[in-house]
């Protein structure tokens, strides 16, 4: 068994847990063992390509109808499809996928998951393991190509190791700082025979993740905030993973600060209200960097101060200002900034802590001195840097996302893939709960969107699912529409389709003097034709009085239908405001006219 990944394995709180079998059963295979594993974890899906390695296993998934096997076109879907499942629902997404390529083929939705913290079990199929090391067909060191991209794997060489193995992976996943973990079986262990029994309790001496923040940093974080006079609240995706999204709330709303959610925590703060002041960063928007930099407080919740978050570190560290750093990592505590209260712990249960402690020590913020700083934050806003020429000529794609917005009444689960359509998706998209924005932030993975909308109306029947795309990122996982067909799965894509890798164009007009190496895709399919062939529905839509039409056709008329919409959007659209790199947050582009 592999050490535990170093960098992924502090705090959290042990998951619920499920029903588990006590007594020790008959013999059973490893396969069967793999079967009865899920079971107990009470898992519902399976995302999964068969392979040799793992038939004895998809032949025990034969057997049985306690959980639901989906069989995607790629491997690489199947990982992002049970990513997608976790990120929307609170559960444990699972894959299964075979050796040699199907593994290799899997490890960019595992780096995908990894990247975002996000709680899944990979199961992988693995030569014979007297065949281990002798370049066998299909066969590759699963365990070494993964190691830098899960929390944790783990090698079963012996069949009693196995339901031990699935149980620990299982609670690494979901404890302290979420990850993917990945149990490679070889198929000698599938066959070979053990008694069964599924441990109930489970203690590892090298993994105690912690849970409870530290009572005296919190009472100086209480302190600082109710002392401040330009505060600001900066929340990322820990604030969705813990479920703390209502104790958010409660909080921003008793302090009546300003809150910015960052790409990963887009949601946690309702979006309607006004003390969001929208996302921070390299297309943050202006009043939102702006007060990141000016601020005297500023509380981070979850978040990481990434490269696209604050830009610069030395220009983002040149305004004095005192940072509580609330994280389940230790690790990402003053990783990139220096941070003047570090807490470690759960979200929830530190601002659990930290509402009641607010709310028993009575005081409040400074009242005028708040008052002030909103009237700065208003002068901010006034910029209006989310304002974009609309036309009756062209359709402009901002305009696309704030109808689908309307359409959908901003309730639909919106999956994006990733390039300019996933900053408007983020801009324009005002999302006023978690985990209905589901899309691959700190990888940045391109033709995640439609698997990803797959596993997320697996989970959640019967919502409303879109897919942001653009025509180059959806051809990445095009073939998953068979999939959809085989399983009646009926998101709605919104293609983008403004003929360029879009966000490569606007770097190479930019910083490259418009030289649009590689960039114009001058041989693409009739997206019509091409989702009509694959048994569902298709749109060409090129004038803009037509997008709501087409959008409400969509979700009415053919609710029950994937329906592919493919938009055929201006070609020289940017994304704007936009922080180059190794910029300060306050050096913001805010248009063409800032080049």
């Amino acid at each position: 068994m592999q050490t535990l990944s170093a960098e992924k394995t502090r705090a959290g709180t042990a998951p619920a847990e499920p029903k588990r079998a006590e007594a020790k059963s008959a013999e059973l295979t490893g396969a069967e063992i793999v079967v009865r594993c899920l079971q107990e974890e009470g898992v519902e899906h399976v995302f999964g390509y068969p392979g040799g390695a793992v038939l004895y296993i998809y032949d025990e998934i034969f057997k049985q109808d306690s959980f639901q096997h989906i069989l995607v076109r790629h491997e690489q879907a199947a990982v992002h499809a049970a990513d997608a499942y976790s990120r929307s629902s609170r559960k444990v997404g699972v894959a299964l996928v075979t050796s040699g390529p199907g593994v290799t083929n899997a490890v960019t939705g595992i780096a995908t998951a990894y990247m975002d913290s996000i709680p899944m079990v990979i199961i992988t199929g693995q030569v014979p393991t007297h065949a281990i090391g002798q370049d066998a067909f299909q066969e590759c060191d699963t365990v070494g190509i993964t190691r830098p991209c899960v929390k944790h794997n783990i090698l079963v060489k012996d069949v009693r190791d196995l339901a031990p193995a699935i149980r620990k992976a299982f609670f690494i996943a979901q404890t302290g700082r979420p990850g993917p973990v990945l149990v490679d079986i070889p198929k000698d262990v599938t066959i070979a025979r053990c008694e069964f029994s599924y441990p109930k309790n489970l203690s590892m001496r090298s993994y105690n993740p912690v849970v409870k923040g530290h009572q005296g940093q919190i009472k100086k974080a209480v302190q600082l905030l109710l002392s401040a006079e330009r505060p600001m609240i900066y929340t990322g995706g820990g604030v969705i993973l813990s479920d703390s999204s209502d104790l958010l709330n409660r909080l921003v709303n008793l302090l009546g600060f300003p809150c910015t959610n960052t790409l990963m925590g887009l949601g946690g703060f309702q979006a309607s209200d006004p003390k969001f002041v929208g996302m921070p960063g390299m297309h943050g928007t202006y009043e939102a960097n702006m007060a990141m930099q000016h601020c005297d407080v500023l509380l981070a919740v979850g978040a990481r101060f990434d490269d696209r978050v604050i830009g610069n570190p030395k220009h983002f560290a040149q305004n004095p200002r005192k940072i509580i750093h609330v994280d389940i990592d230790p690790s990402s505590i003053s990783k990139r900034v220096k941070v003047d209260v570090p807490i470690v712990g759960d979200v929830r249960e530190v601002l659990t802590d930290l509402l009641a402690l607010i709310e028993v020590a009575g005081g409040r913020p400074n009242a005028q001195a708040l008052k002030a700083w909103w009237a700065q934050i208003e002068e901010w806003r006034k910029r209006d840097c989310l304002k974009y020429e609309n036309t009756d000529k062209v359709i402009k794609p901002q305009y696309v996302v704030e109808t689908l917005w309307k359409v959908t009444k901003g309730d639909a689960f919106v999956t994006s893939d990733v390039g300019q359509h996933q900053m408007w998706a983020a801009q324009y998209y005002r999302f006023d709960k978690p985990r209905r924005w589901i899309n691959s932030g700190g990888l940045g993975t391109m033709g995640v969107g439609l698997p990803y909308a797959m596993g997320v109306q697996m989970a959640n029947p019967g919502a409303q699912v879109a897919v942001i795309t653009g025509e180059a990122s959806i051809q990445m996982c095009i073939q998953e529409l068979s999939t959809c067909k085989q399983y009646d799965l009926t998101p709605k894509i919104v293609n983008l389709n403004n003929r360029y890798l879009g966000m490569v164009r606007q770097w190479q007009q930019i910083d490259y003097g418009s030289r649009y190496s590689h960039s114009y895709m001058d041989a693409l399919p009739d997206f019509v034709k091409l989702a009509e062939a694959y048994g569902h529905v298709g749109m060409r839509i090129d004038r803009p009085a037509d997008v709501e039409p087409a959008l409400r056709e969509a979700f009415g008329k053919y609710k029950d239908r994937l329906v592919f919409l493919d938009f055929i959007t201006d070609q020289t659209e940017n994304v704007w405001p936009m922080v180059k790199a190794g910029k300060g947050l306050t050096e913001m582009l805010l248009g063409s006219e800032d080049l």
